[in-house]
């Protein structure tokens, strides 16, 4: 059984501020959560409608889960989770930076994507969204465990690197006419605003996905898309 006050402090971690406070976060399905556990990460809470093994959890009922549930649709495991501590900027291979990123699903997906191709770290800037948002942290499915997500002043940050940074824009050299450098820096912005003009004048390049259809379709990718797309160019042989 859940008390009232366990669900609410649950419901309360839908909101960045009490995330901050608490450092907890939700993590919701089998998948998600026991990739969080695997990799170490702590947890004040979990609950499952099934057992867990070889985690300790506590079983409850659909009825409590969906009372706890910070998704349209509760699921079979929901771990209360510690927020690690942050941590450095590491400056080893390329590095994702994102400018301004503010849907959830988008972020979850590139965290997801950057995961794949082995990119440790994505350096955010201030108003991208939180990384541990729920929505964030069903997209990733998991893979926010491998991927260290850093909040930090763009500006300052690429200022202090000696690595080549490459921005990815509407206009630029072909990414497949491009070869990025192993320790590349590789800038992106949201579909709506772009990059950030003090962001955009620290670029030495430019490169751009250009358009193969007609121009009477999309006026752009999706930022997870081309994000997919640009990491897929950068590790081809």
């Amino acid at each position: 059984m859940i008390t009232k006050n366990e669900i609410k402090r649950i419901k309360n971690l839908r909101n960045k501020k009490d995330r901050k406070e608490l450092k907890l976060f939700v993590a919701e399905g089998d998948k998600t959560v026991l990739d969080l556990l695997n990799a170490g990460w702590q947890t004040e809470n979990l609950f499952t409608l099934d057992s867990l093994e070889p985690f300790r959890a506590t079983q409850v009922s659909k009825k409590d889960m969906s009372k706890i549930t910070l998704l349209k649709s509760a699921s079979s495991a929901l771990g209360v989770f510690k927020i690690p501590e942050i941590q450095s900027v590491s400056y080893q291979g390329r590095i994702l930076v994102l400018d301004g990123i503010t849907d959830p699903g988008n972020l979850g997906t590139i965290i997801r994507t950057a995961a794949w191709f082995g990119i440790a770290t994505i350096v955010c800037s201030h108003n991208t969204v939180d990384c541990y948002n729920p929505k964030v942290v069903q997209a990733t499915m998991g893979s926010l465990a491998y991927v260290n997500c850093v909040y930090t002043d763009l500006v300052s940050f690429l200022n202090n690197t000696n690595k080549p940074i490459y921005i990815v824009a509407m206009k630029g050299t072909s990414v497949y006419e491009s070869t990025l450098d192993q320790e590349a820096i590789l800038v992106m912005g949201s579909e709506s605003r772009g990059i950030s003009k003090p962001v955009d004048a620290l670029a030495q390049n430019q490169i751009t996905i250009p358009r193969f259809g007609s121009e009477n379709g999309a006026e752009s990718l999706n930022v997870a898309v081309a994000a997919a797309i640009v990491l897929g160019q950068a590790y081809r042989p």
